[in-house]
């Protein structure tokens, strides 16, 4: 739907998880959609159309809060946020299908990307996660990359530990 509305997106969370790492149940699905500033108010209203909030206030948190709660038709809770930042721009340029089954595919995140936000949430699940994306992609991850984002968002947050999740699972 998004993409016949020409409206970049990718997965960012725990399905993206599942092509990049280690397997786990996830009870959410979050995804990253282009929408910059002045334009939020298009995919907003395309998913509203298609799909119920979550919150009565859905459309004015999203706004505020550049992240639109809504369910899918078989209840399973969506987290959008709306990317604009030149990061954010970054993962949808560098996002790609993973083919699930003739017919399926979904458009996730690259690994570097999915370890980059965990490093940021830096929640138990997504250490836990940057070790499974660690042990599974190995040599082929882009380790300059996850260190310069990783730096800039430990600087952002003024958080200076927040690369140490990531460095303590490479031995590259």
């Amino acid at each position: 739907m998004l993409s016949a509305a020409g409206i970049r997106s990718c997965v960012i969370g725990g399905l993206a998880v599942q092509r990049w790492g280690e397997p786990r149940a996830t009870q959410d699905v979050d995804f990253s959609v282009l929408a910059p500033p002045g334009d939020e108010q298009r995919p907003v209203d395309l998913l509203l159309r298609a799909f119920a909030p979550r919150r009565a206030d859905a459309r004015a948190f999203a706004m505020a809060h550049r992240v639109l709660l809504i369910q899918s038709t078989n209840n399973v809770a969506v987290d959008i946020g709306l990317a604009a930042s030149p990061f954010e721009v970054e993962v949808l340029d560098r996002s790609s299908a993973w083919v699930l089954s003739e017919g399926l595919s979904v458009v996730t995140c690259s690994a570097e990307d999915l370890v980059i936000y965990k490093l940021v949430a830096g929640r138990a699940r997504d250490v836990a996660d940057i070790e499974g994306i660690v042990r599974r992609q190995g040599s082929g991850l882009d380790v300059e990359r996850i260190r310069r984002y990783g730096a800039l968002f430990a600087e952002l947050k003024e958080e200076p530990e927040l690369l140490r999740p990531f460095e303590r699972h490479w031995s590259g």
